[in-house]
């Protein structure tokens, strides 16, 4: 049936929903690629919450959607920005999902890696967040770090050093930021995942590495890996600059993986060139992880244009769910999740359900549809036109 959905100059349109869904073909584990996909968690709708109170989280829900993923062979990046760390989910909720999400991992056989950041400080210095005029502690920043890592590593789950709100407030200059993961890897139990997340994903974060000239920052977080090469994993590059991450990719030391946080240029850099490639760790792959899947191992058989022929076409997608302002891109994300059958709702952590407007709503679901990512494209379109009807579309 017909649905017509809103347009940006407020007119509606007609569109005609897919009849069947993309059909994923099951499979091994990957063998080319190491792929996490960040997960969104699901916000309990029944609590008596405002945006300000501590998250209330459907742990069922949240569990499930990490069983999904992993069901299809993907890691699950735990406790990152796409969990709203730093949106709604608190140190205390991070906690609390890294705990249950390491152990949900382990009675699977599930690959998980989870976010360390410095949260739990972050409300202490929201000025120097906010305009930076005053300093903070890097003692402080460490302990932080310190006491998030032990969470992480007490889980059983491998760490993500995220970047710092606090850190990017308090520091002087490169030298603060060498100090500080120098500080962490030497004590890092087992080798780490570097977070790079740009601006674009946290206003917080500009300047990270000491400088706001990315040439100089990318030569301040090599000399970061230079100097503990066996403590790094691997880097998350989120800065939406594919050129960047090809020229950042091939300075690494050997055996440090890149793992690509570009949304908007994945497929080419997963794919790879002559000289290497990136390996995932992406908020898309969260409403496209059966299809992510199904890519990555036709890249498996070294079908590089099959797997291109599959992944090219969900980038207009990715580009529409992360256009600016870039860090709302996670109400795109569970906004599928609930049109995907994964929840029962579309509520979120902090009342984000209202960060993006009815039109880019619906030219998600038009995108996602015409995608095949919903496993039943009638509840989809049921849902759908539900939400029309609440904003008053009644035909």
């Amino acid at each position: 049936m017909t649905l017509h959905l809103p347009d940006p100059q407020g007119g509606l349109r007609a569109y005609e929903p897919r009849a069947e869904p993309f059909a994923p073909t099951p499979g091994s584990p990957f063998t080319s690629r190491t792929v996490f996909s960040a997960a969104h968690v699901v916000a309990d709708p029944f609590a008596d919450t405002s945006p300000d109170s501590p998250a209330a989280v459907d742990w069922d829900a949240t569990l499930a959607f990490r069983r999904h993923l992993w069901a299809h062979g993907l890691g699950v990046a735990e406790a990152m920005d796409t969990a709203q760390r730093g949106m709604g989910l608190d140190w205390a909720g991070a906690a609390e999902l890294i705990r249950r999400s390491a152990a949900e991992a382990r009675a699977v056989g599930g690959r998980i890696a989870c976010g360390v950041g410095t949260d739990q400080i972050t409300d202490q210095i929201t000025d120097q967040i906010t305009d930076r005029t005053t300093g903070g502690s890097l003692a402080g920043i460490r302990t932080a770090y310190e006491e998030q890592l032990a969470v992480v590593e007490e889980s059983g789950a491998q760490a993500i050093l995220m970047a710092s709100r606090a850190l990017a407030a308090t520091a002087r200059g490169p030298e603060d930021y060498l100090e500080v993961y120098g500080h962490l890897l030497r004590q890092a139990a087992d080798p780490v995942i570097l977070h790079w997340l740009g601006p674009m994903f946290d206003p917080a974060l500009e300047g990270y590495w000491g400088s706001a000239d990315l040439d100089a920052a990318t030569d301040t977080f090599l000399e970061v890996i230079a100097a503990h090469p066996d403590k790094v994993d691997g880097v998350k590059i989120s800065l939406l600059d594919a050129q960047r991450e090809i020229d950042l990719r091939r300075r690494l030391p050997q055996g440090v993986r890149c793992y690509t946080g570009d949304d908007f240029n994945y497929p080419e850099l997963i794919a790879g060139d002559e000289q290497g490639h990136s390996h995932a760790l992406l908020g898309i792959f969260d409403p496209l992880g059966p299809l992510a899947a199904e890519a990555v191992r036709v890249l498996d058989t070294g079908d590089v244009t099959g797997f291109r022929a599959l992944l090219d076409p969900t980038v207009e997608l990715s580009r529409h769910l992360f256009q600016a302002p870039t860090r709302f891109y996670k109400t795109g994300v569970v906004f599928l999740a609930w049109l995907a059958g994964h929840q029962s709702h579309f509520t979120m952590v902090g009342g984000l359900q209202s960060a993006r407007s009815l039109p880019h709503l619906a030219r998600a679901y038009e995108l996602a549809d015409g995608l095949g990512l919903f496993p039943d494209p009638k509840l989809a379109e049921e849902r759908m036109r539900n939400l029309l009807s609440l904003y008053g579309v009644n035909r």
